[in-house]
């Protein structure tokens, strides 16, 4: 029985492991930088490279769907939502908002077991 427990864990979407993937990608691009606009392209394309990196070394049987928005903090309000027609026993999803003192980046990841 502790075996399919294992097995069961190695196909599982696991939102604590997720959110440290993404938490650790946003640290090692973003850090503590500034807010720069002309930075933020590759910034969002590092954060979610970064992500897609890590999650398929996990080697879990999923297909992954990253989604990375960086916001300069002026005050403007940004509004965001997800929805998903899945399988809630096999796929998952995790949204990680990180901020320092010039912006908000927002990760989103979705895990569709295949």
């Amino acid at each position: 029985m502790d075996s399919d427990f294992a097995a069961g864990e190695d196909t599982a979407f696991v939102y604590d492991e997720i959110s440290n993937i993404i938490k650790e990608a946003i640290e090692a691009t973003i850090g503590g930088n500034a807010y720069q606009h002309n930075k933020v392209n590759q910034w969002t394309s590092n954060v979610v490279e970064q992500c897609l990196n890590q999650l398929t070394k996990l080697g879990k049987p999923f297909k992954y769907i990253v989604n990375c928005v960086i916001m300069q903090k002026n005050g403007a309000g940004l509004n965001m939502s997800n929805s998903c027609y899945w399988d809630n026993t096999t796929d998952g999803s995790c949204t990680v908002r990180w901020e320092n003192k010039t912006m908000y980046c927002v990760v989103s990841i979705f895990g569709l077991a295949i």
